[in-house]
């Protein structure tokens, strides 16, 4: 039996990026906050850590589904506040990581723009904000901006999801 292992994820609004991560099998928690590592990146950015059973998931699948759920070939104006970025813990998850990227680099139609950041620091969201989705899955925010992301998970990854967290949006991917 492998340890549970720890990454950051960074990209997008952390609601989004917590729920999505949430969701899966094989994942033991999502703290949700902000991330830094270090020179030009040591301000903190929206993102999550994800502690994980590589027996259950793995480090690849989990950088699949957030490339997938973040816009990870653009920039734009909110790149500093949603850095696109993987942070690692080690030298050697660096290196996997690495690889990982360079092979999904060449399947995709556009050049991937996340970075591969050593990480630093983590700076928690405040209570009353995280496991946001998963507490207010009517509001419109939730609606509008994590419910597709969700869905495209139910949708391209079904065998990963734990089914019961999503069970509210089955009847959208039959639609």
């Amino acid at each position: 039996m492998i340890a549970d292992e720890k990454i950051g994820l960074g990209g997008g609004c952390h609601w989004c990026t917590e729920a999505v991560f949430q969701s899966l099998k094989g994942v033991i928690s999502v703290d949700q906050g902000y991330l830094a590592s270090t020179d030009e990146f040591s301000s903190f950015s929206e993102g999550i850590i994800v502690t994980y059973d590589p027996d259950t998931i793995n480090i690849s699948l989990l950088i699949e589904i957030h490339l997938l759920t973040h816009k990870s070939t653009k920039n734009h104006s909110m790149r500093s506040k949603y850095r696109s970025a993987i942070y690692t813990f080690s030298e050697q998850q660096n290196t996997e990581v690495n690889q990982i990227l360079t092979t999904l680099n060449k399947e995709r139609d556009g050049a991937l723009i996340t970075l591969v950041l050593e990480f630093l620091k983590f700076k928690p969201s405040r209570e009353e904000i995280t496991n946001y989705y998963f507490n207010n899955p009517k509001k419109p925010f939730c609606e509008s901006f994590i419910n597709p992301k969700l869905i495209l998970l139910l949708r391209n990854y079904a065998n990963a999801i734990k089914q019961d967290k999503l069970d509210h949006l089955k009847k959208e991917i039959t639609a």
